[in-house]
């Protein structure tokens, strides 16, 4: 039986970047279902040379384990809702923050498939990720300036093309050794619900696809470049004719990735009216600023995250860490 399961990491920020008073909306979620969320959420930090710019980085939410995408859609969406109900400050779903230079300070959306990790089923969902990427294409910016389409994936820490042995975890997508799953992690965060349906069913046909694809790394490589900095070329068009064989998807949604939205929207009306947007789009579908409220930082509701939240959660992560790389 073929199962999934999601991953969503996006950032809260206050209001242009993230503090680490998201660990009290952690501390919030976390005591609200503890069953749940104890496994079923995580907080990352930046690491090195960007804890500069602040040590924070995005939260996690995660689905349970479903046999069919309609009831994983539908815990997704409850798992963003209860995320957006303890939530105070700004929920940015995208790969990279507009205004930095940290490619340890990012997001991913990712998708676990249970039931099979065979190499023909890896081959293939690994042929069609440069294409399906660009459905939640979303950090365009480096300090304020148009990079491509993803600055994330072209730099980004813990995600790279798929060359090394499987179980290696820095890659686009690897054999994850803790789940038993096949792990797509190549993914932007994004808001829109529908096109994170299409990533998913997408996904759903090619593990269904009899005939083995002519997955060849150099070219995936050279696709992965070419659909972080200009999208929607030549190439990505005979993928998607490709796809389209198995799973028809309008080339509207490739034309105009999220990235696109979101460097138009910040050249229009600026940095705060983007991620306001991007909050509004996240908790009510639709991508539009909104009057931001002050938040100010409070070192009790810091504490309470610490200690509510980051060190219960201690030993699961320490057992985590371990299980992914033994």
């Amino acid at each position: 039986m073929i199962t999934f399961g999601i991953e969503e990491e996006v950032f809260v920020v206050e209001p242009e970047k993230p503090s680490l008073q998201s660990l009290y909306y952690l501390a919030r979620l976390f005591w609200k279902n503890p069953s749940h969320y104890y496994k079923g959420s995580s907080s990352n930090f930046a690491r090195g040379r960007d804890i500069r710019k602040g040590l924070m980085s995005g939260v996690e939410i995660t689905t349970g384990i479903h046999d069919n995408t309609i009831s994983l859609m539908d815990d997704f969406k409850e798992r963003r809702k209860e995320l957006s109900e303890v939530c105070e400050g700004l929920i940015v779903p995208m790969g990279h923050l507009i205004t930095h230079n940290t490619p340890t300070n990012i997001c991913a959306f990712q998708v676990h498939i249970g039931g099979t990790t065979n190499k023909k089923t890896y081959n293939n969902l690994a042929y069609f990720l440069p294409l399906l990427f660009l459905l939640t294409a979303s950090s365009p910016l480096v300090e304020g300036k148009r990079y491509g389409h993803s600055y994330r994936l072209a730099k980004g820490y813990a995600i790279g093309t798929p060359e090394k042995e499987p179980t290696y975890r820095f890659q686009d997508i690897i054999f994850s050794k803790r789940l038993g799953t096949i792990e797509v992690k190549i993914f932007d965060p994004w808001w829109d619900l529908a096109r994170i349906r299409i990533i998913v069913e997408a996904l759903e046909k090619i593990i269904k696809i009899e005939e083995e694809m002519p997955f060849d790394i150099k070219e995936y490589k050279s696709l992965r470049e070419e659909v972080a900095q200009k999208g929607y070329t030549e190439n990505l068009k005979k993928l998607h004719e490709r796809l389209s064989k198995h799973y028809p998807i309008s080339s509207s949604y490739f034309k105009k990735t999220p990235a696109d939205e979101v460097a138009e929207l910040y050249e229009k009306e600026g940095l705060l009216a983007t991620y306001s947007a991007l909050d509004n789009a996240y908790r009510g579908g639709e991508f539009k600023p909104k009057k931001i409220k002050k938040i100010k930082k409070n070192i009790g509701k810091i504490s309470a995250g610490i200690f509510g939240y980051y060190i219960p959660r201690l030993p699961y992560r320490a057992w985590k860490y371990w299980r992914d790389w033994h």
